[in-house]
């Protein structure tokens, strides 16, 4: 079998920036947050310091991912600013910034969608019942607050990534109940460009602990997201929490075509590091499957970014491998 005979999954070869570590929310499972006040704060000079180290890695994408800043905080603005400015810098050193800092007002995406060729924010699950349990201290998990953000995503033409965390207390229904609200702005919008399927995975550093979700149950969960979620929007799973390789074919079988970011590290799932790009590789080809880069930007976006960007991502179109994914009219 050639690699022309394969089957393509993609993944975006990712560094993630954190600006701070700070959160108001208190989400029982989390192993990201800081308390407010007990994050230093990314320097604009740290991080270009770093990303100059990794400018000849052929890393893409600049996952800006960061804890929230209350929206009524006087540090807002300052937090804001940050994030800017390190999407900014990634631009200038020639990489793709892709932000997911939570629930931002219209007037934030707005601001941020000028220096991001994609935004992102996990809907979780959109079952209010989660805000007396995991999400009791959790204020921004709002369901309609984060379902707000898919719809101005849409109104803003912003490509967006969304997921659903599996196993924090949901029933089946209430998945396929938060599968079709995604499927239906989609409908509306066009503007998703994945749904991430993530099993829950106990960490070190969380409240409390609950039992890991099943990862032996991804594949039949995946065949019932492909089922509602329309074809043009890709499923992806991050291999990082399906520890058994024959179960990580079987999601891909199942119809999950994409890996994620990989990078040196998993910000939000510390204690599972990430297979490289060449270990997925071997583990993929015997099965059928060929492991392909990608940007944050799927090609059916580009038009919708502003000349500046729209210049950035060509220059990284021309270094990877062309994948084959029609288009789709948005």
């Amino acid at each position: 079998m050639t690699n022309g005979d394969l089957g393509l999954v993609t993944y975006s070869p990712a560094y993630t920036l954190v600006p701070t570590y700070e959160c108001f929310n208190r989400c029982s499972y989390c192993n990201f947050r800081a308390d407010p006040g007990q994050s230093p704060w990314l320097t604009i000079a740290s991080a270009k310091n770093i990303l100059e180290q990794i400018r000849h890695r052929n890393v893409c994408e600049i996952l800006i991912l960061s804890g929230e800043v209350h929206p009524y905080s006087s540090q807002r603005q300052a937090w804001l600013t940050r994030i800017y400015q390190l999407c900014e810098l990634a631009l200038s050193l020639g990489f793709l910034p892709h932000t997911n800092a939570g629930p931002l007002s219209i007037a934030e995406m707005q601001k941020l969608k000028n220096v991001n060729v994609s935004m992102g924010l996990m809907l979780e699950q959109l079952t209010p019942k989660l805000l007396e349990t995991v999400h009791r201290h959790a204020p921004s998990k709002i369901p309609q607050l984060r379902l707000q953000q898919l719809e101005w995503a849409g109104e803003l033409r912003i490509p967006f990534t969304t997921g659903l965390l599996l196993g924090i207390g949901e029933t089946e229904d209430d998945r396929w109940e938060t599968l079709a609200a995604i499927a239906t702005l989609h409908q509306r919008y066009h503007h998703i460009q994945e749904v991430i399927l993530q099993p829950y995975s106990p960490g070190t550093r969380q409240s409390s602990y609950a039992a890991p979700f099943p990862w032996e149950q991804l594949p039949e969960i995946i065949f019932q997201a492909r089922q509602i979620l329309p074809s043009d929007i890709t499923i992806q799973i991050p291999p990082n929490l399906v520890k058994d390789e024959g179960w990580l074919i079987a999601c891909i079988q199942a119809g999950a075509r994409d890996l994620g970011g990989i990078a040196p590290k998993d910000e939000v799932n510390p204690d599972y590091p990430h297979l490289c790009e060449h270990q997925l590789r071997e583990i993929l080809q015997p099965a059928g499957w060929n492991l392909v880069p990608r940007l944050p930007v799927y090609p059916q976006f580009d038009s919708w970014l502003s000349p500046q960007l729209q210049t950035a991502v060509k220059r990284w179109r021309e270094t990877f491998t062309p994948i084959s994914r029609k288009p789709t009219q948005v």
